[in-house]
């Protein structure tokens, strides 16, 4: 019978856990050892464990190695010894990155050219546009099992709701999921009317948690308990830990909302302008303009009532990101504790910039949510951060989740473990997420599928393999004649030789293309299509290659991301209501035959 794990019964107190945090330390109890010394171990005789944590919505600057104010001592712990991207991108919405994390593939060619919830019906029958994983690709788990790894994943999985899809018929062995764009982090239940419950599947068969949990801990503790069951056969292990957090509902226990209810005060500007100050002071991004947008608000047109109240949003958030990280602190602890830690490698990292979102008080009225000052963000309460704090969340770049500028697709990438070269400065060098699948593959000394896996022909990997960057052998992994092309939604953008092609359309964006230097200008603030018309048109014509290549279809005219989204949740309703109707319809049609027949019985 499998060992209940130590970390489970030693869970500190939440007061207690913020505490702890302030002293920006992780304690190793079994040994007094700290993860420095750790870290620091190189050239294992086995197999590494790889431990990859996906953040969810996480923006730029939000952790405290990336020049956040927001507390994530652990995290920060594991950058510390290892490497800092500051120039790695990924998809600007979720599910796209997650098919790119996971294969190493384009997500266009993946399946997964958008989120299922924003594919507009003119695109939803091409073969691209399924908005989950196709069967041409492999997952790095599956690769990883195949090849004697223990695979496990816990969290949201948002790659397809079939039974085929799930993360347990995609090389997860053991698994605890949730298929939809995201959930209640207290209760099960949905967070928008689309979904008509939430979507939690262990091992492939769909249940019901068990209330009340907070999400993060749930997944942390559901991680350790697969990792504890398999931990004495000496396999190596490869550990997906997929935070709900910071995704819309925000929310999080009090205490750790309480550490920022002074933080967030004078505004998203002042946040703005500290997180770009910081940056450039930590080496993260060069000395440059500061990017402004004519849809920020102006904080000092806010009420004195509504400033104490947004203020108190973002400190939800800020509040969730700390209790994320405290989690993925026990995750550190129980690995030590059982000795291995020091053959584990962690990434960690984001699916996309900070969210934004626009939810009226009609649709959380109908979801039966209250948006209280009082007890926001708590059981019960729904939270999120709106475009204003979204854009001081990816400071200093542009814009954020949804949209093709820097903070939509730049996020934090940390890899740290055996075999990787600490170094002190973040690492400049362009990287993408279909990099990470290679990299995790060759670090683990395994061959990439070359053609055909499990029976079947598949894409080949794209991404490139970061391990000359991690141990310090090479400066670059791309070249002048690389490129890196991009589209979700209509937003698109090409990443080639220090330059970038995007256009972002409405409702914050102008459809209108741009060619930035987005490695001495990260927030976008510098149009160069006019003083270098000649790589504009390469840009354009590199983008049209890719397109073509990796089957991206147009948009319809007038379509819009948002509107889709919000047209597919009324269609929702209206399908409710109809049904509810229905019902009620053939109800009263049986009790007046039942009268009928009565009356003919009595008669």
């Amino acid at each position: 019978m499998p060992k209940k794990p130590r970390s489970q019964l030693q869970k500190l107190p939440l007061m207690a856990a913020c505490g702890a945090l302030a002293f920006n330390s992780i304690t190793f109890p079994a040994t007094g050892t700290n993860l420095d010394s750790y870290m620091n171990r190189r050239g294992p005789t086995e197999q590494p464990n790889v431990v990859l944590i996906l953040a969810d919505d996480l923006g730029f600057t939000d952790l405290g190695s990336y020049g956040s104010e927001i507390s994530t001592p652990n995290i920060d712990r594991l950058a510390e010894q290892g490497v800092r991207f500051s120039n790695y991108h990924t998809s600007a919405s979720c599910a796209p990155s997650r098919a790119m994390l996971l294969t190493g593939v384009d997500n266009h060619l993946a399946g997964v050219a958008g989120i299922p919830e924003s594919i507009p019906p003119e695109q939803a029958g091409d073969e691209n546009y399924q908005g989950a994983l196709s069967n041409n690709v492999a997952t790095m788990a599956s690769i990883l099992n195949e090849e004697g790894y223990h695979t496990y994943m816990v969290g949201k999985w948002h790659l397809g709701k079939t039974e085929e899809n799930l993360p347990y018929n995609r090389g997860f062995e053991r698994t605890l999921s949730m298929a939809d764009t995201g959930a209640d982090n207290w209760e099960h239940r949905p967070y928008l009317p689309m979904y008509d419950h939430a979507h939690w599947t262990r091992d492939g068969e769909e249940i019901r948690l068990e209330e009340p949990f907070y999400s993060s801990e749930l997944l942390v503790d559901e991680m350790i308990g697969f990792i504890d069951s398999n931990l004495d056969d000496g396999q190596p292990i490869f550990a997906y830990v997929s935070f709900l957090a910071v995704h819309i509902p925000v929310q999080a226990p009090k205490e750790y909302t309480d550490m920022y209810m002074e933080t967030y005060v004078d505004g998203w500007e002042a946040l703005r302008d500290t997180r770009h100050a910081a940056a450039i002071d930590i080496g993260l991004v060069p000395d440059s303009d500061r990017v402004t947008h004519d849809f920020v608000d102006d904080w000092a047109s806010l009420s004195e009532e509504e400033q104490r109240f947004e203020a108190k949003r973002m400190a939800v958030y800020a509040g969730m990101v700390t209790a994320m990280d405290y989690h993925v602190g026990r995750l550190i602890n129980y690995l030590e504790e059982e000795g291995e830690l020091d053959n584990t490698i962690f990434v960690v990292t984001s699916d996309n910039g900070a969210e934004y979102s626009s939810l009226t008080p009609g649709t959380i009225d109908r979801m039966g949510y209250t948006h209280n000052y009082e007890d926001l963000g708590e059981i019960g309460s729904t939270n999120y951060i709106d475009k204003n704090f979204a854009n001081a969340a990816t400071s200093p770049l542009s814009f954020f989740k949804f949209y093709a500028g820097e903070g939509g697709l730049r996020v934090p990438l940390i890899i740290t473990g055996p075999g990787i070269d600490k170094q002190e400065d973040f690492n400049n060098a362009f990287a993408h997420v279909t990099d990470i699948a290679p990299t995790i593959l060759a670090m683990a000394g395994i061959e990439q599928p070359q053609g055909r896996f499990g029976g079947r022909e598949i894409e080949p990997m794209t991404g490139k393999d970061l391990t000359p960057i991690l141990d310090g052998s090479s400066d670059e992994i791309y070249q002048a004649d690389d490129y890196i092309g991009y589209e979700v939604a209509g937003n698109l953008a090409l990443f080639n030789d220090g330059y970038k092609l995007v256009l972002n359309r409405g409702p914050l964006g102008d459809s209108e293309y741009y060619m930035f230097d987005f490695v001495n200008d990260p927030g976008e603030t510098k149009d160069l299509k006019a003083e270098n018309p000649v790589r504009f048109q390469h840009m354009l014509n590199l983008y049209q290659r890719y397109a073509e290549e990796d089957g991206v279809l147009p948009v319809p005219d007038h379509y819009s991301q948002e509107m889709e989204i919000a047209l597919k949740m009324v269609q929702k309703q209206q399908g409710d209501a109809i049904i509810i109707y229905t019902l009620v319809g053939i109800t009263m049609v049986v009790f007046a035959l039942f009268g009928w027949q009565r009356k003919r019985l009595v008669n």
